[in-house]
C-alpha cells in the first residue's frame, strides 16, 4: 500500500507540475497589451468551456444519465455563484478611445485598477483549475493501482493536457503584478492539487471509490468552470478585445482542447474513468 502510494503521488505529480511548464511560456515572453490580454484571455475561456462541456459534463451525462448528472453540474453553478458573492470584486472603467493624453495620475489609477481586475480573475481561474486537477490525481492514482504503465501513461496525458491551463491561470497574474514568479507560484500551486488528490482518495478510499461519485463530483467541478469562464473571463476578454475577436479566441481555444481531450483519451485505456 504504502509503495502504491507514493507511486500515485509521483506520477501525479509529473502532470500537476506541467502546469508550470504552462508558466514559463507566459514568463518568458512580455507582459501583454490589454488587447493581447483579452484575446489570450478569451482563448484560455474557450479552453475551460470545452474542458467544462465536452469532457466534465459530458462523461457525468453519459454515466449517470441526463437528469443526474446535470443536477450535479447545476449544483457546481450554484455553489460557485454563492461563493462569488462573498469575494470583493474589483472594477475597472472601460478603456477611454476618445482622449489619449488624461492626466498621468488618472491613467495610473486607471491601469491600477485594471490590474486588480484581471488579477481577480487570475485568482478566481487557478481556482477553477485547481478543482478541476484535483480529480484528475484520483484518476491517475486509481489507474497506477491498475499497473504501472496504465498509471504512467495517464500522467503523461495530462501532463500535455494541463500546459495550456498553466497559461490560464499565469497570464493574468502576470499581466496584474508584473511579477514572473508570482504568476510561476500560482500555476504551480494550482498543479499541486493532483498530487492533492491522491492524498486525498488513499486516506478516504484505501480500497475503491464509487465511480458514480467522483463523476458526480467531476460534472459539479465542470460547473464551477464554467461558471467561472462566463462571469470572469469572457467579461474581461470583450472589454479589452472586443466581442467580435474575442469570440474567436473562444472558439480558437475550445477547439485546441478538444484536441488535447482527443489524442488524451486516445492514450488511454478504457476503464482509467476519463
Amino acid at each position: 500500500m504504502d509503495s502504491q502510494f507514493f507511486l500515485g503521488i509521483a506520477l501525479s505529480s509529473i502532470g500537476g507540475f506541467s502546469t508550470s511548464i504552462g508558466a514559463l511560456f507566459v514568463i518568458m515572453s512580455k507582459a501583454p497589451s490589454l488587447r493581447m490580454l483579452g484575446l489570450l484571455q478569451g482563448f484560455a475561456a474557450g479552453l475551460m468551456l470545452s474542458i467544462s462541456f465536452f469532457d466534465l459534463a459530458h462523461n457525468a451525462i453519459n454515466s449517470l444519465g441526463f437528469l443526474r448528472g446535470n443536477l450535479w453540474f447545476f449544483s457546481g453553478v450554484v455553489f460557485f455563484a454563492i461563493v462569488a458573492n462573498f469575494i470583493p470584486e474589483p472594477t475597472a472603467p472601460p478603456p477611454d478611445k476618445k482622449n489619449k493624453k488624461v492626466g498621468n495620475e488618472e491613467n495610473k489609477n486607471t491601469m491600477k485598477k485594471r490590474r486588480r481586475q484581471v488579477l481577480y480573475s487570475g485568482i478566481i481561474t487557478a481556482i477553477g483549475i485547481s478543482l478541476h486537477n484535483f480529480p484528475e490525481g484520483m484518476a491517475v492514482y486509481l489507474g497506477s493501482m491498475k499497473g504501472l504503465r496504465v498509471g504512467l501513461n495517464l500522467a503523461l496525458a495530462i501532463a500535455l493536457h494541463n500546459i495550456p491551463e498553466g497559461v490560464a491561470v499565469a497570464l493574468p497574474v502576470y499581466f496584474a503584478t508584473e511579477s514572473k514568479w508570482q504568476a510561476f507560484k500560482l500555476a504551480s500551486l494550482s498543479g499541486l492539487a493532483e498530487p492533492l488528490g491522491v492524498v486525498i482518495v488513499a486516506c478516504l478510499f484505501p480500497t475503491s471509490l464509487n465511480p458514480e461519485i467522483l463523476e458526480g463530483l467531476l460534472a459539479s467541478v465542470g460547473g464551477v468552470m464554467a461558471f467561472i469562464t462566463l462571469h470572469e473571463m469572457l467579461p474581461l476578454a470583450f472589454e479589452y478585445a472586443g466581442q467580435k475577436q474575442s469570440v474567436k479566441a473562444v472558439f480558437c481555444g475550445m477547439a485546441f482542447m478538444s484536441a488535447s481531450l482527443y489524442f488524451l483519451r486516445l492514450s488511454l485505456p478504457e476503464d482509467t474513468g476519463l
